[in-house]
């Protein structure tokens, strides 16, 4: 989280990682930081009801699902109060949530990508959960393990999972049938992915197979990590001084490598991918591995699609997920109650269920998903099962500091590969010196 592209009423799902970043939040939870927590107003009124700020980072029915959720919250308990203003959209959220905790004016409650989560973590600001999340009226073993395992650093519990995904391919059956080419199934391979690609590729009907972010941020780097871990690769080593991956990185590039060669491949120049999107919608592009939140815009297109489970290389399930977080931050005893007390509620079965219907997310955990709201929508939703059973063979990336870094290297190693400007080979030795150089620093 889980991971996700911009869809109708979600935010840009996946994580538009910033150079500095990290760097500029350790500076910000030295001097900056210490003591900022008693110099923040207490947030009780005079009336005794507690004001917490909840910076969501959701845009149209995302903000909608949220703010409806609040309202029913704050029905319900009459001494919270929750402010959802202030903040800026989830991908722009590091860079302010840095700036708030060096001037010491920071939310409660932050919508915080789950790559971004290590990074963040470092500030003495950041509430830690791990006494909160075993007293919850939902077993923390009852969620699913990427949900756990996102917001879990060093044995601690830094964060709430806030939305939960899975990645899995959608295909356009009218492109399938048009080429004349049988829909996937699971088990299927890179192999056959690529050679997919090239038949359902047609020039003379500017129509692409498949398509790739081509940012260089997270999320044309998420794409890859399932490969890696099916060929026994990892993001970092074992040692945890050098990437995991330096070894099996050619064989994965190789498959970004043909698909470029083949001119299979659509590459988005554009954050989010956007325009990579519109290209699929519009019938020009066969198929693309995507998160479940995009079943919103295809729905809404009116796209006849189906959903096959990511292919591998073992013909073994494997996906990624790439959870996001709301994470708390200590503006005194009162507040940081207060905002427990909401997160809780916010991810408890009944709530759960609402947000995973209205704003694209996949049940936290298993009660979540036995909800009878969830079993309609999934009913009238074809080919989210696959998203959900792919959570069973889902990894999430390592919650580490230097995670961006590693990021920000392979996404540069897979552009010039889809570009024509490195080898698999040069690509992947680039960015083993950059990121094992970042993994040196201290945490």
């Amino acid at each position: 989280m889980t991971a996700v592209p911009r869809a109708p009423g979600l935010l840009s799902r996946r994580n538009v990682l910033r150079a500095g970043g990290a760097g500029a939040l350790l500076a910000a939870g030295g001097g900056a930081l210490s003591g900022c927590a008693a110099d923040t107003a207490s947030g009780v009124g005079a009336d005794g009801r507690v004001t917490i700020q909840m910076w969501h980072g959701q845009t149209d029915v995302g903000s909608k699902a949220i703010k409806g959720l609040a309202a029913e919250f704050e029905r319900t308990h009459p001494d919270i109060r929750v402010d959802l203003g202030g903040g800026v959209l989830a991908d722009a959220m590091l860079q302010k949530v840095t700036a708030a905790l060096a001037s010491g004016a920071y939310p409660d409650i932050a919508y915080i990508f789950g790559s971004d989560l290590a990074s963040v973590a470092r500030s003495p600001q950041v509430v830690d959960l791990t006494e909160m999340v075993g007293q919850w009226s939902t077993p923390w073993r009852n969620y699913h393990a990427p949900a756990r395992e996102a917001v879990t650093i060093r044995g601690k519990v830094r964060a709430v999972p806030a939305l939960l995904d899975s990645l899995a391919v959608i295909c356009n059956k009218k492109v399938f049938a048009d080429a004349g080419v049988d829909l996937p199934k699971p088990g299927w391979t890179w192999k056959e992915y690529t050679e997919t690609a090239r038949r359902l590729t047609s020039r003379a009907k500017g129509r692409f197979g498949t398509g790739w972010p081509g940012t260089g941020d997270e999320d044309t780097v998420w794409r890859l990590w399932p490969m890696v871990w099916d060929l026994g690769g990892d993001v970092i080593a074992e040692d945890g001084k050098s990437i995991g991956f330096e070894e099996v990185g050619a064989r994965v590039l190789e498959v970004v490598k043909e698909m470029a060669d083949d001119k299979s491949v659509y590459v988005d120049p554009k954050p989010g991918g956007e325009q990579m999107y519109q290209v699929f919608l519009s019938g020009r592009m066969g198929m693309v591995p995507t998160a479940p939140s995009q079943l919103l815009d295809v729905k809404q297109a009116n796209l006849d699609y189906h959903v096959a489970p990511l292919p591998s290389f073992s013909r073994r399930p494997v996906t990624i997920s790439g959870p996001d977080t709301w994470t708390l931050f200590d503006n005194g005893e009162a507040r940081v109650k207060a905002a427990k007390t909401f997160v809780t509620w916010l991810t408890q079965p009944a709530q759960d269920s609402r947000w995973d219907v209205e704003a694209g997310s996949l049940p936290l955990s298993r009660r979540s998903e036995d909800r009878q709201e969830w079993h309609d929508y999934s009913a009238r939703t074809p080919g989210l099962s696959v998203f959900t059973e792919a959570l069973t063979s889902a990894r999430v990336r390592p919650v580490h500091p230097a995670y961006p870094r590693i990021s920000r290297s392979l996404g540069q190693a897979i552009i010039a590969v889809l570009l024509g400007r490195k080898s698999p080979a040069e690509a992947v030795r680039s960015c083993a010196e950059e990121s094992n150089a970042a993994l040196l620093i201290p945490r």
